[in-house]
């Protein structure tokens, strides 16, 4: 069977990446972000590479958007017709310029509007990715839009736009990046070309996620870092993802926790649970193991050490290993189990995992993450 990997974006990286914008000038660009990235001056770090161009800011992007951000950005944006929309921010004003992108095309279906992502986290990868993730609040869900026309024209990756992300929010996109990689690496879409991004983000993490907890300042390892969260997102693009996201959607949205950090809880368990049961995946997180650094006498005893140090470096980061840990109010959570189950497994990430769990897994699962 034939197998596809995207030759879009273009990917422009480093401290001088953003001057890839003064091509922009004389042309009409709309600019998705939220309100601290329009408060704080870093759209106006954007403008001064077009001064010439003409600019309208939607700026009402909030924490997991939802379908009303959707048509609120392209009912500014009607009027004013962008040839160019950029999206800036993290993973939520990313995914949201890319619905109101695609929502602007059915208005105008003679206009193609190119898209430029820029990242401010070195998280979600969604710079290059044909997924948008929209919340549907009055549910508790949040679920993955696939499409290739959500995949933006190019990306820029530029550190200086992370440097001020506080150390917390680092580590939890970090963790993101890191789960991005190990899934893209043992999901049932891996090939040579994914795993070779996989493989190189998941080095670049173990290495370089540390180093940005212990000085938040280091534009290297911030660098580095960015990179590593593209390089994911293009892996995790091509070959799909697994059951951590499949449950940390489901789980994210109804008990509102940041992707990045229940991701990286659910990653130890997810791994354990998919070596036990699938020998094509035992391979592949030795393989993860290796890459890490990390050797044991026998296979099933790195696969034990793999889990342990990503328990481990949760620890360190402080992310904690249990929702009781987390602090949440679990009194309602028999309640959901039910709802959390049936979305998880209905999920599109649960499809491409290296083996399918069944209702009672995912259960034993949620009860095992519950603490």
């Amino acid at each position: 069977m034939a197998s596809y990997f995207f030759s879009i974006p273009k990917i422009f990286f480093g401290e001088e990446a953003i001057g890839a914008l003064r091509r922009l000038n004389h042309k009409k660009v709309g600019i998705v972000t939220d309100s601290f990235m329009a408060s704080s001056g870093k759209t106006r770090y954007l403008i001064n590479q077009m001064p010439l161009a003409s600019v309208s800011i939607f700026s009402e992007v909030k924490p997991d958007p939802d379908i009303n951000i959707l048509h609120a950005g392209a009912a500014q944006f009607k009027s004013f017709r962008p040839d160019v929309i950029i999206a800036l921010g993290g993973g939520s004003s990313l995914d949201a310029a890319k619905g109101i992108k695609v929502t602007l095309e059915e208005y105008f279906t003679d206009t193609a509007i190119e898209l430029i992502a820029i990242p401010t986290t070195s998280g979600s990868g969604s710079e290059v990715t044909s997924y948008a993730i929209i919340s549907d609040p009055q549910n508790g869900r949040k679920y993955p839009l696939i499409a290739h026309e959500l995949v933006p024209d190019c990306a820029i990756l530029d550190p200086q736009l992370v440097l001020s992300v506080p150390r917390q929010v680092a580590v939890d996109t970090g963790m993101d990046v890191l789960t991005h990689a190990i899934e893209a690496l043992v999901s049932t879409g891996a090939n040579d070309f994914s795993d070779a991004l996989a493989e190189k983000a998941i080095a670049l993490t173990w290495q370089y996620l540390p180093q940005v907890f212990r000085d938040e300042q280091d534009i290297q390892a911030r660098t580095h870092m960015h990179n590593a969260s593209c390089m994911a997102g293009m892996a995790f693009n091509a070959a799909g993802l697994g059951l951590v996201h499949g449950m940390a959607h489901a789980i994210g949205g109804m008990l509102h926790i940041p992707h990045g950090k229940i991701n990286a809880m659910l990653l130890p368990l997810i791994i354990e649970f998919n070596a036990e049961r699938s020998a094509c995946a035992r391979e592949r997180y030795l393989k993860c193991a290796a890459i890490m650094g990390i050797r044991d006498r026998s296979p099933q005893q790195t696969i034990r050490q793999l889990i342990a140090s990503i328990r481990d470096i949760n620890r360190h980061f402080g992310i904690p290993a249990t929702l009781a840990e987390l602090g949440k109010d679990l009194s309602g959570f028999a309640a959901l189990r039910s709802q959390l189950i049936a979305a998880a497994l209905a999920d599109g990430c649960t499809a491409s995992n290296p083996c399918q769990p069944v209702a009672a897994e995912v259960d034993g699962l949620l009860t095992r993450i519950a603490g």
